[in-house]
């Protein structure tokens, strides 16, 4: 195998597609952005309007509440264990992956738009914790403690795989309308340096 090369910005210099403030200064944007600042304000405007002010944030209305990616994923693993428990309460298999479905809905339209990355890849996991603490919760007062668990877990998360799929996947589709390509071209320029 051939020896690597090693080029790359020395110590304490910037990559190569970094412009330092010394190639800035020459180029034309430089240039256009300084004859901006320098601009004074014009005789037929009063000086108030001289400068426009920042704009404003949206506010958004009183009937519209959104969610963290966090609280979106929280909402799912709340809503799956209280499903869970109620299941095992009334012998209905079929309310965990409701609750579960339903949660998904919910959280990927109330979600806000940048944190819809965080919670298309949650939903799965979410469940899944909120299964393990359920089912370590009715295990408590057996004798085998962590054989009851595992039977719990397989057959809960058999019973719910069908609702698991689809609640993952409403949450994709859902977020791919709200934004989430979006949110891939961010993180691919983040990770790349160009941001």
């Amino acid at each position: 195998m051939p020896p690597r090369k090693k080029e790359g910005p020395e110590p304490g210099e910037a990559p190569y597609f970094v412009r330092t403030k010394a190639q800035e200064r020459g180029t034309a944007a430089a240039q256009k952005t300084q004859r901006r600042t320098e601009r004074p304000a014009r005789a037929d405007r009063p000086a108030s309007k001289a400068r426009r002010p920042a704009k404003q944030p949206e506010q958004r209305t009183a009937g519209t509440p959104r969610l963290t990616g966090r609280g979106g994923v929280l909402l799912i693993a709340l809503v799956s264990f209280a499903g869970t428990m109620i299941a095992h309460a009334g012998s209905w298999p079929a309310v965990p992956g409701i609750a579960f479905t339903a949660a998904c809905l919910l959280t990927a339209a109330m979600v806000r738009p940048p944190d819809l990355l965080s919670l298309s890849v949650s939903p799965p996991i979410a469940f899944f914790v909120s299964v393990v603490a359920a089912e370590s919760v009715l295990a408590l007062g057996n004798e085998g403690f962590a054989r009851v668990l595992v039977l719990g877990l397989a057959s809960r998360l058999a019973e719910v795989a069908p609702y698991l799929f689809l609640g993952t996947a409403l949450v994709l589709v859902i977020a791919v309308f709200r934004g989430l390509p979006g949110n891939l071209r961010d993180l691919g320029d983040e990770l790349n340096g160009r941001r």
